[in-house]
C-alpha cells in the first residue's frame, strides 16, 4: 500500500487528518458523572481563528471531569476566547486535553478550566497517559435523594402533614441528590450554553417557586437515576474499545546477555530481542519466529476463526495466544507501535471523523434546544398575558416543555451506535477508519476488484512444462531453473521454486542480463539462452504458428507462459498461474446476493482477467490496464449512476482507490502504510469481510434511522401531550432520558455477537 491510498472522497467529510502515532496501553474506569450526549470519542483537533506560530507548544492536561461532549464544548467555548490559545484537542476516552499555545505559562489554562468547575492536571510531554481510575461516588446521597422524594409525594397525597414538612422533606431529597447538578448547570448558564443540566436546573427550581415540592423532588431523583445507568450503559460502548487495550501481557520472557532468560516490562525490551513464548501464554511484542513451531489464535487481529500455524519466518502479532508448541521470536515493533496498538488507535481516532447522520444530528440540536427553551417562555408567558389562562398552569406546563427540550436521545444516538459498529467490525478483523464510512458502506452497489492479492493469492505457481526440442528435454528444467534463479519476477521465482520442489541442481549462469519487460538472458556452459515471455519470442524472430496456437490455449485458461530458447529456437515452455483464494467464490457470491455488482481490474492479460474471473463468478473482467486505466473504469461507474467501492493490496491500485467511495486495503495486518491510510483495512486475506462489512453498515445505517425516528417521534408525542395539559414533570423525565437509554441499548445491539 502507498500514502497516496488515502484522500478525501465524495461525501467522505473528515472532522481533521493527522497521521497515527503510538499508542500507550490504558485501562478503562467507570463513568462516574454522566450528560446526556456521553460517548467514548476520539481525539477531536478544534482550529481556532487565531493561526498557529513558530514558537507555539503543546501542552496536555488531565480532566477528571471532562468526559462527554457537554464538557467538551464548556471547555472550547472558554478557552477559544483566550488570547494566544491556537489549537484544542480533545481525547475523551483517556479525559485528556491538548492545548497547543504561544502563553508564558499554563497557569491562564488550568485557572480558565476550574472557572468551569473541572481540575486540569498537567500532564509531562512524552509521559505515558495515566489510566483512567472509577470514580466511587457514596451511594447514601442518592439514597437519601430517592426516599425524601418517595416521602414527599405520599405526604403530599395522604395530607398527614403540613405543606411546610413536605417543602422540607423534598427539598433535603433535592439537595442531597441534585447538587451536581445544579452547580454544572449554573456554570453551564454563565457560559451561555443550554446543556442537560442547565434545563434541568431551571424546571426543578421553576416547580419549586410555584410550590411543587413534592414534584420538584421526584423529577430530581429520577434524573439522577437515569444519568447514573445512562452512564453505565454508554460504558459497554466504551469498554468494547477498552477492551481491545487489555489484550497484551505486560511482560514477556527474554534471552540475556548471559544466555539466561529473564522476565521484563514489555515497554522495556527494545527491537531485536529475543523472546519466548510458552503455549497457552499471549504474545507479548510483534515479532517474527527465529525457532520453533505451533498454532496461534489471531482473531484478536485478523477476526480469523481458527488458529493459524506458524513456524520460522513468519510474523507474530502482540495481543494473540499461543496454543500448542513453544516459539522463540525477533522482536520488530514496541509495545506502543505493535499491530494491535495501531489498530486501536485507529478506532479510535475513527469516532472522532463524525458520520453524516451525526453532523446533522450536531446541527439540528443547536437550533432545537434554544428554540423550545424560547418555546418554553412564550407558552408560560403569552396564555396568561393575552388569553386570561391560570399563571399557575401554563408555567407548569412550560417547566414540562424544558424538560422534554434537551435533545438527549437524538444527540446521543450516533455517537453510541457509531462506536459500537466500530468495536464490532474490529472483532471481526475489520478495521474502519471512520464513522463516515461505516456509515456509507450500505449505499455500495458496485464493487471493483484488484485480482493479484486479492481475488488470487498473488504467489504464482508453476503449472505446466512442455518440451519444444526432445534433445533438451531433460536439461531445459534446469537451465530454466538456473536463469529464472537470477531473477525476483514472481512468474521467474515460481520457476525456480518448481525446480527446488523437484530437487534439480542449481547450474551456474555467466554474464546474466535482464531485458526489461521481456526476460532475461545468460550463458550456461558457454552457450547463450533466454529465458521470457510472447513478446521476447517475437523480438528474437522465433515465433511459428503452431507455437502461437500453444501460447493462446495456456494464456486462455490465466496462464502467464514462459520460453526457454537458444540460438535456434524454443526448447521448451513454462506455464504459471497465480491460484484463486478459496474465499474469494464466496465472498463474490455473498456480494451478488447482497445486490452488488462486482468488477475486476487488473494489468494481466484479458484472456487471464477472463479466466479468474469465470472462477469466481464476477461480472466483468478487464485486463491490460495501467494504473489510469483502473481510475477511468472507476469513473465511469460512476458515470453509470454507481456507488462504487475499490478493493486493492498495492500502490498500482492507488488512483482508484483514492477516487472510489470507500477504499478496501487487504491483507493490513502488520502493514504501517494499510493500516494508517486505507478506509476500511482487512487485516487478513479473507474477501469475505467485504460482504460482512456492508451487511453491518446497513445494520448500523439501519439503527441510526431507528434512534433518531424514536427520539423525534416520542418528542414530537408528548409535546403535544404537554400542551393538551395532560403531562406532568415526572413523566417527561420518564420520556426523556427513556427514550434515551432506548436508543443506547439499540445501538449496542450492533456488539452481539
Amino acid at each position: 500500500m502507498s500514502d497516496s491510498l488515502h484522500s478525501h472522497k465524495p461525501g467522505a467529510e473528515h472532522e481533521h487528518s493527522h497521521k497515527l502515532k503510538p499508542v500507550q496501553k490504558h485501562g478503562h474506569g467507570g463513568h462516574g458523572d454522566s450528560c446526556c450526549s456521553s460517548s467514548a470519542t476520539a481525539p477531536a483537533i478544534i482550529m481556532l481563528n487565531e493561526a498557529p506560530t513558530a514558537g507555539a507548544r503543546l501542552s496536555s492536561f488531565r480532566i477528571e471531569a471532562m468526559d462527554c461532549p457537554t464538557e467538551q464544548s464548556l471547555i472550547q467555548n472558554k478557552l477559544s476566547k483566550m488570547t494566544g490559545v491556537q489549537q484544542l484537542e480533545f481525547n475523551l476516552i483517556n479525559r485528556v486535553l491538548g492545548v497547543t499555545h504561544d502563553l508564558p505559562g499554563i497557569e491562564p489554562i488550568i485557572e480558565a478550566i476550574q472557572s468551569l468547575g473541572m481540575h486540569a492536571e498537567p500532564l509531562d510531554q512524552g509521559a505515558e497517559t495515566p489510566t483512567p481510575v472509577p470514580r466511587k461516588k457514596p451511594w447514601w446521597p442518592l439514597a437519601m435523594s430517592g426516599i425524601g422524594a418517595i416521602l414527599a409525594e405520599v405526604i403530599h397525597f395522604t395530607g398527614s402533614a403540613p405543606n411546610w414538612v413536605v417543602a422540607v422533606i423534598a427539598l433535603v431529597s433535592i439537595l442531597s441528590g441534585g447538587l451536581g447538578t445544579y452547580k454544572k448547570g449554573w456554570i453551564a448558564l454563565k457560559n451561555r450554553n443550554l446543556n442537560i443540566n442547565a434545563l434541568m436546573s431551571i424546571a426543578v427550581t421553576g416547580a419549586v417557586l410555584i410550590g411543587q415540592w413534592p414534584e420538584a423532588a421526584m423529577v430530581m431523583f429520577l434524573f439522577t437515576v437515569a444519568e447514573l445507568i445512562e452512564a453505565r450503559s454508554l460504558d459497554r460502548a466504551r469498554n468494547a474499545i477498552g477492551g481491545l487495550m487489555q489484550m497484551t501481557p505486560d511482560t514477556a520472557t527474554v534471552l540475556q546477555a548471559d544466555g539466561s532468560w529473564l522476565e521484563q516490562d514489555v515497554k522495556t525490551i527494545g527491537l531485536g530481542a529475543r523472546v519466548r513464548t510458552r503455549p497457552g501464554e499471549r504474545i507479548g511484542l510483534d515479532g517474527e519466529v527465529l525457532s520453533g513451531r505451533s498454532t496461534i489464535d489471531q482473531a484478536p487481529i485478523t477476526g480469523e476463526s481458527l488458529p493459524v500455524e506458524k513456524t520460522v519466518g513468519d510474523k507474530v502479532f502482540a495481543g494473540t495466544i499461543n496454543q500448542a508448541g513453544s516459539l522463540e521470536y525477533a522482536v520488530t515493533a514496541a509495545a506502543d507501535n505493535s499491530t494491535l496498538a495501531r489498530i486501536i488507535h485507529a478506532v479510535e481516532q475513527a469516532q472522532g471523523a463524525r458520520a453524516p447522520t451525526q453532523r446533522f444530528v450536531d446541527s439540528f440540536s443547536k437550533i432545537y434546544t434554544p428554540a423550545v427553551f424560547v418555546l418554553a417562555l412564550a407558552v408560560a408567558v403569552i396564555p396568561p398575558l393575552f388569553m386570561g389562562a391560570l399563571w399557575f398552569d401554563w408555567i407548569y406546563r412550560a417547566l414540562v416543555l424544558l424538560v422534554v427540550a434537551c435533545p438527549c436521545a437524538l444527540v446521543i444516538s450516533t455517537p453510541v451506535t457509531i462506536v459500537s459498529g466500530l468495536a464490532a467490525a474490529a472483532r471481526k478483523g475489520i478495521l474502519v477508519k471512520g464513522g463516515v464510512y461505516l456509515e456509507g458502506g450500505y449505499k455500495l452497489d458496485a464493487l471493483a476488484l484488484d485480482k493479484t492479492g486479492t481475488i488470487t493469492h498473488g504467489k504464482p505457481v508453476q503449472t505446466d512444462y512442455l518440451s519444444l526440442d526432445p534433445t533438451a528435454d531433460e536439461s531445459a528444467p534446469a537451465i530454466a531453473a538456473a536463469l529464472a534463479g537470477r531473477s525476483d519476477h514472481p512468474v521467474s521465482l515460481a520457476i525456480a521454486k518448481a525446480a527446488v520442489d523437484k530437487q534439480i541442481a542449481r547450474l551456474i549462469v555467466d554474464n546474466f542480463e535482464a531485458l526489461g519487460g521481456r526476460g532475461v538472458r545468460g550463458e550456461i556452459n558457454g552457450q547463450l539462452y533466454h529465458l521470457g515471455n510472447h513478446r521476447l519470442v517475437e523480438d528474437l524472430g522465433l515465433c511459428s504458428p503452431a507455437l502461437e496456437e500453444k501460447l493462446f490455449a495456456l494464456e486462455k485458461q490465466g496462464k502467464s507462459v514462459v520460453l526457454l530458447l537458444d540460438s535456434s529456437g524454443p526448447l521448451a515452455l513454462f506455464a504459471v498461474a497465480d491460484t484463486v483464494k478459496e474465499s474469494s467464490r464466496e465472498a463474490i457470491r455473498q456480494l451478488h446476493d447482497l445486490g452488488i455488482k462486482t468488477l475486476m481490474l487488473t494489468g494481466d492479460n484479458v484472456h487471464t482477467a477472463q479466466a479468474i474471473a469465470e472462477q469466481v463468478g464476477i461480472d466483468e473482467a478487464r485486463g491490460d490496464l495501467l494504473p489510469g486505466d483502473k481510475l477511468q473504469a472507476i469513473e465511469a461507474l460512476y458515470a453509470q449512476g454507481h456507488r462504487v467501492g475499490m478493493v486493492g493490496d498495492g500502490i498500482n491500485d492507488a488512483p482508484a482507490l483514492a477516487r472510489s467511495e470507500i477504499g478496501f486495503a487487504m491483507a493490513a495486518a502488520g502493514t504501517d502504510t494499510a493500516i494508517e491510510t486505507a478506509d476500511v483495512a482487512l487485516m487478513d486475506d479473507d474477501l469475505r469481510k467485504i460482504p460482512a462489512f456492508i451487511r453491518l453498515s446497513r445494520q448500523t445505517s439501519s439503527i441510526l434511522k431507528q434512534n433518531i425516528a424514536l427520539a423525534l417521534v416520542i418528542k414530537a408525542i408528548f409535546l403535544g401531550v404537554t400542551f393538551a395539559g395532560v403531562a406532568t414533570m415526572w413523566m417527561a423525565v420518564f420520556a426523556d432520558m427513556g427514550v434515551s437509554l432506548l436508543v443506547v441499548f439499540n445501538g449496542l445491539r450492533l456488539l452481539r455477537k
